[in-house]
């Protein structure tokens, strides 16, 4: 699509805020009302609309994306894409350790341990934690409570918990970001520990790069649109 307006405005709309292109309101791909539920993110989201040249790129466009997310797929069932995340729960990547070598079954420990330390204390949960990839069951009690966190939310937080998650592969580092226990930056230093250990241990070609680059960049966004929602 063509840059087809000259000015973009936020303003109060029945159960948020909208943002207009002009006189036109912006409309998810499914043509409804994109009202959101903070002015913070919804003047996020008119920057990037703001900020188009001349064509709309949407990869340039994350948080407007998250939000087209939420109204189009999340808010029409909410259940079922809650327990799609809901169970990363039985499969965390930080109850996944290398046996070795002890260089990064060192940066592992330090950094899992902490945060599983940090669900321990805030859900009243225990995990099962193992070496190599073999599937471990957790307990019920630790799968139904982290379960019912992620029913808790509502759909925007919904939209931005999925990339955390599904990009990180670890729900727990996810919640973690969610509830502003860590940063995005930690977070994403934890979810990322064995790619980086790849990459330094045996190097990486420029493909392989760009693609940690672009899941980092949606991860980093996806993070803010949380911390917007709350603005």
């Amino acid at each position: 699509m063509k840059r087809f307006w000259k000015d973009d405005a936020v303003g109060a709309e029945p159960g948020g805020w909208g943002i207009r292109l002009d006189s036109r309101p912006v409309r998810t791909p499914a043509r409804a009302a994109l009202v959101v539920p903070s002015e913070a993110l919804a003047n996020a989201i008119a920057g990037e609309w703001s900020s188009v040249e001349d064509t709309v790129d949407p990869r340039a466009m994350p948080l407007t994306g998250l939000a087209n997310a939420a109204v189009d797929r999340v808010a029409p069932d909410m259940d079922a894409f809650a327990a799609d995340l809901a169970q990363y729960a039985q499969s965390d990547l930080i109850c996944y350790r290398a046996a070795g070598p002890q260089a990064l079954v060192a940066v592992q420990s330090t950094a899992w341990d902490a945060l599983l330390g940090w669900a321990r204390r805030r859900y009243d949960v225990d995990f099962a934690v193992t070496e190599g990839v073999l599937h471990v069951d957790q307990p019920q009690a630790t799968i139904d409570r982290l379960t019912h966190a992620v029913e808790a939310l509502d759909g925007f937080q919904l939209a931005g918990l999925s990339p955390l998650v599904t990009i990180g592969g670890s729900l727990v580092a996810a919640l973690a970001v969610l509830e502003k226990a860590i940063t995005a930056q930690q977070a994403w230093d934890s979810v990322s520990i064995d790619e980086r250990w790849q990459v330094e241990q045996w190097g990486a070609d420029e493909e392989a790069l760009a693609a940690i680059e672009s899941r980092k960049r949606d991860f980093f966004a996806a993070a803010s649109f949380l911390v917007l929602l709350d603005a």
